[in-house]
């Protein structure tokens, strides 16, 4: 390997003073600045090394010493050179960042009447700047990283989820040390969740036609450094001080058994296209990070966001591995869920590879070895959807899971076929050698788009608070607004959507695979209908911790049934499921099936019944050695009688869980054959009492033949 390789990148303090290195690889020169107490910057010439880097030793400087460059370098557009010293650019090594983007400035290398006449004036005082960090220990680890099989997932947006909490000080509101507080903790833990997955912690900063309507960003998904935590999530104190806010903050959830995962954005930047600001890569090579078309001249934007980070460059991709290790490493995180994902797997014509040589080095990479990966599996470019093709080690959102769960239960599904396909963990996409069910996450809403009560509630999007005149966000939300749209005071309507929104949460909890739950959807959090609020930093995005004596109800059933789940080895299956017989712990038969389904008769669906496009109830039976459950899904408007199975299925089945009231059913036991009634749009969770070994099995068998004898007499 090269030096430019393997030498350290960013600010470290060594000895007396901190080595700075950045590699900026066709630049003819770049300048190290540095912010001291003089009136003016300290500006010193950095020296060139192999393989395009520049470094300078500066003695006697060292933690919270703030710094940025200038790179010099030809100014010629049409071969993708934009080299301008009047701009400062930010390390993209840079460990923490100081100070924001003034928008109003001359942040742009180019005049804003031409793209391609070099700006004079300088961004000084305009851009964001690097603090020098020194090293501190890693956070707790903790005790034992959850297989997917056994995860439930929680996403969150850090500063959203506590911004209103009522228990948590008000000065530590909406940082890292707000989700560190006791109270938040303790919600996680009753919740029964296993990790959160925390929107965009990057720093991060707005776009500038977010920032002039006088908004903000407020997801995260504008990356501006990947290294360095997001300031604005700091409670107080001194420049890098996020860095140990952030450590305390994974402490505490790895202490009480909560694994965090980061939302990461390395499929663009911050930057924009070519008419956004040079902050950072643009002003470093815009060539070499960034993927380029018409022969350097245009963007090649896959993400639809104005850039794509070009990881066919070996240096990018370096960057890249450096900060997932970073944050694994010293920051002690559990895993990543990796927005845009096809767009890291491009190579140098742009096309999609799927043995791309950074998917190569995050599998081998032993940093990885017990992380999670997860991929968002697309992007808008060509073939950039790639849902089940990431391969093993790899996990993935379903969205064929979203999309029909929430047509089954608006009553748009045309049949079971699909529902069955997505309960059993989605085979047709992600069943290939050497991947089992955890490459499937299921979950019906994520932070884009409707919360799962706005989902119930709402037939049509309402982004006006956006100010793009509510044009922007999807009108594919496959929702249902049950007879009114948005707040009503209709007892009935509103019953029915907290039933809905259990059925929809009993659905992902209990098909297999990985469940994501959206913080807040557990006690219904709106967002008066808006399906897009990426830029409202405000109450309709913040979780409200006012919640109705209602909602509290869906949030304890929510509760009740992670806790079964997480009981029952059953229910979260880490293996796929194909009508196998069940056997006891000396291979004996147990005469009843791992996997099957059940028609309204208590049989085997029949091919007729599969065809059927009428058809909205479906009875999923799952068993193995230990227990067995038998979960009704009923998306019809009516009441369903149905018989339930044969003794060999169950000897007997109680209620132990149900999206429905209470009063509509008996809870049991109830014995095999027996008819019951499950209530119209609803989920019934029946638990069949089994044999667990086949002595006991004979034993039950000789039972009820000595039974039939007595009555028979």
């Amino acid at each position: 390997m090269t030096e430019a390789t393997t030498a350290a990148l960013g600010a470290h303090i060594v000895d007396d003073g901190v080595q700075f290195r950045i590699w900026a690889p066709s630049a003819s020169g770049v300048d190290l600045v540095l912010i001291t107490s003089r009136p003016e910057p300290t500006t010193l010439e950095m020296h060139r090394e192999e393989g395009g880097l520049w470094s300078r030793f500066v003695p006697e400087v060292g933690a919270d010493q703030i710094y940025s460059f200038r790179v010099h370098g030809d100014w010629d557009p049409r071969h993708g050179l934009r080299f301008n010293h009047n701009k400062l650019v930010l390390d993209p090594y840079a460990r923490a960042i100081s100070g924001g983007v003034d928008f109003r400035a001359d942040i742009r290398a180019h005049r804003a009447d031409s793209l391609d006449i070099m700006d004079e004036n300088d961004s000084m005082g305009a851009v964001p700047m690097a603090v020098v960090v020194g090293e501190t220990p890693p956070p707790t680890p903790i005790a034992r990283r959850k297989p997917m099989s056994e995860s439930v997932i929680y996403e969150m947006h850090l500063r959203g989820f506590t911004k209103l909490h009522p228990h948590v000080p008000d000065h530590l509101r909406g940082s890292y040390l707000g989700l560190a507080d006791p109270a938040v903790i303790a919600y996680l833990q009753e919740l029964g969740v296993t990790a959160v997955q925390l929107l965009p912690v990057h720093h991060f900063v707005s776009e500038p036609f977010i920032a002039l309507k006088g908004l903000r960003n407020y997801w995260g998904y504008n990356t501006l450094g990947f290294f360095a935590p997001h300031a604005m999530y700091k409670a107080h104190g001194a420049y890098g001080d996020q860095i140990a806010h952030f450590k305390t903050m994974v402490s505490a959830l790895h202490e009480a058994g909560i694994e965090v995962l980061l939302d990461v954005v390395y499929n663009h930047t911050a930057e924009g296209g070519l008419d956004g600001p040079t902050l950072s890569f643009r002003g470093l090579d815009q060539r070499s990070y960034y993927r380029m078309g018409n022969g350097f001249q245009t963007d090649y934007d896959v993400t639809g966001c104005g850039n794509s980070v070009n990881t066919a460059n070996p240096m990018v991709r370096r960057l890249v591995l450096d900060s997932m290790r970073y944050w694994v490493e010293e920051m002690g995180i559990d895993g990543f869920r990796f927005d845009l994902a096809t767009t890291m797997f491009r190579d140098g014509e742009h096309h999609v590879v799927q043995d791309h040589e950074l998917r190569r080095l995050i599998n081998e990479d032993p940093t990885f070895k017990d992380v999670k990966l997860i991929a968002e599996p697309w992007d808008i470019g060509p073939f950039g959807y790639q849902v089940g093709h990431f391969g093993p080690g790899w996990s993935e959102w379903n969205d064929k899971f979203r999309d029909h769960i929430r047509d089954f239960w608006r009553g748009h599904s045309g049949g079971v076929n699909e529902l069955a396909t997505r309960l059993a963990g989605s085979a047709d996409l992600f069943d290939r050698p050497g991947r089992g069910p955890e490459a499937t996450v299921n979950y019906v809403t994520a932070h884009d788009g409707f919360t799962m009560r706005d989902l119930v509630s709402y037939d049509v999007k309402h982004n006006q608070a956006n100010g793009e005149s509510n044009r922007d966000g999807t009108d594919n939300n496959r929702s249902w607004n049950h007879g009114w749209e948005g707040e009503t005071d209709d007892p009935r309507i509103n019953a029915l959507r907290r039933r809905q929104v259990l059925n929809f949460q009993a659905t992902q909890l209990l098909a297999v695979g990985t469940p994501m739950i959206v913080a807040g959807d557990e006690f219904g959090r709106t967002q008066e209908g808006n399906n897009n609020a990426y830029c409202q930093d405000s109450p309709i995005s913040w979780v409200s911790w006012d919640i109705s004596d209602e909602w509290l109800a869906v949030r304890e059933k929510v509760r009740s049934l992670i806790r079964l789940r997480s009981e029952h080895k059953v229910l979260r299956s880490d293996r796929y499921r194909y009508h196998q017989e069940v056997v006891d712990a000396e291979g004996q038969s147990l005469e009843r099936i791992d996997l099957t389904w059940i028609d309204r008769d208590g049989n085997l669906m029949s091919p007729n019944a599969w065809g059927d496009a009428s058809r909205q109830l479906l009875a999923m039976y799952v068993s193995d050695a230990d227990s067995a459950f038998l979960i009704w899904f009923n998306a019809a408007a009516d009441d369903m009688e149905v018989s339930l199975p044969e003794a060999r299925k169950g000897r007997s089945f109680d209620v132990v869980w149900t999206s429905a009231d209470e009063s509509e059913l008996l809870q049991g036991p109830y014995a095999p054959r027996q008819m019951i009634r499950v209530p119209s749009r609803s989920v019934v969770v029946l638990k069949a009492e089994v044999a667990t070994s086949f002595a006991q099995l004979r034993a039950w068998q000789d039972e009820a033949t000595e039974s039939l004898k007595l009555g028979d007499a």
